[in-house]
């Protein structure tokens, strides 16, 4: 296997590590996961009859990585009825591009459902690694060969090379250098890094370990401002720095970076802890950033904004989670999939911080 440093260690991903017999997926032991009573709290708050999840901070849209972050949930409660329903879903109403990747946006309120056809790297990352682990998890090759082709179209068309460093475009078009007088354009938040070992499974080639290397390379580069935060879009035109037309912010894209830092196993507790320090607004809240002035823009109460820091914590010191912050009561999509996912992570790896 091409990643023999560990870049993943959340259970969801031990279940994949030993896939490609034979064209397909091999079953292995499940470890711990997301309970079913929290898994059945966000299903009926988020997850729609048709197969879609919806998120109810943002005029109830559906998007790729809702549904991508969808599959990883039902995957960890084991649960593949809900998870045949949300790739059904995903299937028919967002994989509509020719190149079979799918659209970003499907929105309730208008007609047609989808009107930008582009497509958003992270999803189809989200995607992939989904099905790859329901594949492995229920023996469903369909599933598997509908993660191979997304990981090969992303391999050949959404990793570029730019300045000696490999990236993933957003989105293939309207980011790239030859898009923009300021391309190529990132995010820094779309590199998932628990799923990139299982992309080269699908899709082998060493690019994607230097994805992964060179992912964690711009993030100690991107230090922008007072408080020396990246920013959630960013231009690598020549020197790194805040792209033009997005908010230069640290914002609720950037809030997951450490989750997947520490879902994906990465042990630099400077990289970690940087992050944390520097987006703790109090004991109760974190928040976004103006990352030219260093002001807060907005304070995030929600325990699944709040859960990721303390999770930080845990990795680096074994600090004991707040009680507050294990309690799941789901109110908004974004920082309760946030919320899962690190509880997810947390029972399996660190169960001393609970």
């Amino acid at each position: 296997m091409m990643f023999s440093r560990p870049l993943f260690a959340c259970a969801a991903v031990l279940l994949a590590t030993a896939m490609l017999l034979g064209g397909g997926l091999v079953n292995t032991a499940r470890a711990a996961g997301v309970a079913a009573a929290d898994w059945e709290s966000y299903k009926q708050k988020f997850l729609d009859g048709s197969g879609r999840i919806i998120d109810n901070g943002n005029d109830n849209i559906s998007h790729s990585e809702g549904q991508g972050y969808g599959l990883i949930l039902a995957y960890l409660a084991n649960n593949p009825a809900d998870f045949e329903q949300i790739w059904s879903f995903t299937r028919t109403e967002l994989l509509l591009r020719d190149d079979g990747l799918a659209v970003w946006k499907w929105d309730p309120n208008a007609k047609p459902h989808v009107i930008d056809t582009n497509n958003a790297s992270d999803g189809d990352l989200l995607i992939a690694y989904g099905l790859a682990l329901g594949g492995a998890a229920w023996s469903r090759t369909d599933y598997t060969a509908a993660a191979k082709g997304i990981a090969r179209t992303l391999l050949k068309s959404a990793i570029v090379e730019n300045g000696g460093r490999t990236l993933l475009l957003p989105g293939l078009e309207g980011f790239g250098k030859d898009d923009r007088e300021d391309g190529p354009i990132i995010n820094p938040s779309y590199w998932v890094y628990e799923a990139l070992p299982i992309m080269n499974m699908l899709a082998p080639s060493d690019r994607w370990q230097k994805l992964a290397d060179d992912g964690k390379f711009l993030l100690r580069a991107m230090r922008f401002g007072p408080r020396r935060l990246p920013a959630d879009w960013v231009s690598l035109a020549s020197q790194a720095k805040p792209a033009k037309g997005f908010p230069a912010e640290y914002g609720y894209n950037a809030v997951r970076i450490p989750l997947y830092l520490a879902r994906a196993g990465v042990a630099d507790r400077m990289l970690l802890t940087w992050l944390a320090e520097a987006t703790t607004v109090s004991p109760a809240a974190t928040g976004t950033f103006d990352v030219a002035t260093g002001q807060v823009k907005d304070t995030l109460t929600d325990p699944g904004y709040r859960l990721i820091n303390h999770m930080v914590a845990c990795v680096v010191d074994g600090t004991k989670l707040p009680d507050d912050v294990r309690r799941f009561e789901p109110v908004l999509y974004y920082p309760s999939t946030l919320q899962l996912l690190s509880m997810a992570f947390i029972a399996e790896k660190h169960p001393e911080c609970l």
